[in-house]
């Protein structure tokens, strides 16, 4: 396959697989995409996935390229909260939560972090469509139970404090019940009980 032609066929991923490739093209050999990154057509983010070069590295196609690098997974803990407002921070890299065991990569377009929860708890992520692309975010009543689910030293107002969370922002996007459901699938009474301080803390923004 010639790259104009491959281009044609896969020029509307954000990402695409070796595995992917063979799908479409079952005699497609390893060797053309060495050959198209040497020539700068193509990059690698990790083993076995790739972009084209020309893609412009937004944080839609960051958290879409998230998704697919590890799998199954979704956009959680601080940059879901970032995404949301809700802490004033930029993120460096995207965090994600999964299914599968914790795991980092750092490449040469950005570093995914992926931390592991129950499968059971693989849930309150939404399909968010930005641009044309489709990627797995967490709510954000599940971004604040995934980040504070897996830092149990979170537990006193000093320390929501110290997150610089935006009250203001948290008790407009905040649906209180839909988290107080989510929060049950957990089986956590201590997270039940830094969630009513964490309202408590938000009461006077």
């Amino acid at each position: 396959m010639q790259y104009l032609q491959f281009k044609k066929l896969f020029g509307s991923f954000t990402v695409f697989s070796l595995s992917g490739i063979r799908q479409a093209e079952p005699g497609f050999h390893r060797r053309r995409l060495c050959e198209w990154q040497e020539k700068g057509y193509i990059r690698k983010v990790i083993k076995g996935y790739y972009i084209f070069s020309d893609l412009a590295l937004e944080e839609r196609y960051l958290f879409e390229i998230a998704n697919w690098i590890y799998s199954p997974s979704y956009v959680s803990f601080e940059m879901a909260l970032s995404y949301y407002g809700l802490i004033p921070e930029s993120v460096y890299g995207i965090t994600c939560a999964s299914t599968l065991k914790t795991a980092r990569f750092k490449t040469p377009i950005g570093d995914f972090s992926y931390q592991t929860i129950r499968p059971k708890l693989y849930f309150g992520f939404e399909l968010i469509r930005e641009g044309g692309r489709l990627c797995k975010l967490a709510s954000p009543e599940k971004a604040i139970l995934d980040f504070l689910y897996l830092r149990p030293g979170i537990s006193e107002a000093d320390d929501f404090a110290g997150l610089r969370i935006d009250r203001r922002v948290f008790r407009r996007v905040i649906d209180r019940e839909k988290m107080n459901t989510y929060a049950r699938a957990f089986s956590r009474k201590s997270l039940a009980k830094r969630l009513r301080l964490l309202w408590e803390y938000t009461r006077h923004a």
